[in-house]
């Protein structure tokens, strides 16, 4: 049974830490891949990214896999969380081995960071090594297959999608092959998930029915508590979309390379303008190995590829579709849901 979600990628499990009330309003989210990892690679478009070892990535270089990706809001502070995780691989001997001791290892976490600071009223409440520790410990300590928590949680508590609240969303499909592609994204844009026009989220216009157009007087109330929100909050100075879209197929670097970089086409469709100055726009691609791509079919790779991108903007959607509102000391965002029902 499947669940729509990044866990239906046979061993992914992912974990939420989440901080609110206090002064609080972020968290973090951690991707733990299979034990003995999984190929990765990342693609970064935004202007303004904070992350942590994707240079370790590159196919070029020596890393061969890794064992988890961390997610998390905090802007730059908030990568300390990553050490959480790290400390947490170590003690269980998983990592990149270093020495004759199996204990010998070091864990490669590639992270990356939305800006989320002050959006719960106290600047310097944000993610750290304890954070992101318990973020892991919830990841391993979830079923296989489990269900994926969205709206606002883990890294997606404090994010936001232009005026409106974000936070996490998740979708999966398996193709025609038995591959499995699925997506995680934390949606935090500069840029807008809603047309101004007609109030439809731009991501549903791509995902093959008929759209429902929310009400004229509906949407006029709608754009005009958006633009009061707008007005009081504080212009947000940096923000980033982070996704990380994992497959059961068999996937060299270069190939989850690409994945990575399509990926980013379902960001594209669900959140405009996207990749600003002011964007860290990050994706990451998990690729487990189970399902060997047909060696008869030389183009079997665009069928993940695009489905990497169509999940995305799926999980874009639910991610907007499920936050709550909040209206507190770090500012006002109405959601979705409560604007358009």
């Amino acid at each position: 049974m499947t669940v729509d979600a990044l866990t239906d990628v046979a061993g992914v499990r992912v974990g939420h830490a989440t901080r609110t009330g206090d002064g609080w309003l972020t968290g973090t989210t951690v991707v733990l891949a299979p034990e003995g990892g999984a190929v990765a690679a990342v693609d970064v478009r935004g202007g303004g990214p904070g992350t942590k070892e994707t240079d370790a990535l590159d196919p070029r270089n020596v890393v061969q896999k890794i064992e988890a990706v961390v997610l998390t809001g905090g802007s730059a502070y908030g990568l300390d969380a990553a050490s959480g995780v790290m400390a947490w691989l170590e003690e269980r001997g998983r990592g990149v081995r270093v020495g004759p001791d199996p204990a010998h290892v070091v864990p490669v976490v590639p992270a990356a960071c939305v800006f989320d600071l002050g959006r719960g009223g106290d600047f310097r409440a944000r993610p750290d090594a304890a954070t992101g520790r318990a973020a892991v410990e919830a990841a391993d300590a979830s079923a296989a297959g489990a269900r994926v928590p969205e709206g606002c949680v883990g890294a997606g508590t404090g994010a936001v999608v232009g005026a409106l609240k974000g936070g996490i969303g998740t979708a999966s499909t398996v193709l025609e092959s038995g591959i499995t592609v699925a997506a995680l994204v934390v949606a935090n844009a500069a840029g807008s998930a809603v047309d101004p026009e007609t109030g439809v989220l731009y991501g549903e216009l791509f995902r093959g029915r008929r759209v429902a157009y929310p009400e004229r007087g509906v949407h006029e109330s709608a754009r005009r508590r958006l633009a009061e929100a707008a007005a009081r909050n504080a212009p947000p100075p940096l923000n980033t979309t982070l996704a990380v879209v994992a497959t059961d197929a068999g996937l060299s670097r270069a190939q989850a390379q690409k994945l990575a970089g399509t990926a980013h086409d379902g960001i594209a469709r669900a959140v405009r303008p996207v990749h600003l100055l002011n964007d860290g726009d990050t994706v990451f691609a998990l690729a487990t190995g189970e399902r060997p791509l047909d060696d008869g079919r030389p183009l079997a790779l665009n069928d993940v590829l695009a489905a990497g991108a169509d999940m995305v903007t799926r999980a874009i959607v639910r991610a907007v579709r499920a936050a709550e509102p909040v209206d507190g000391p770090g500012g006002a965002w109405p959601s979705y849901g409560e604007l358009y029902g």
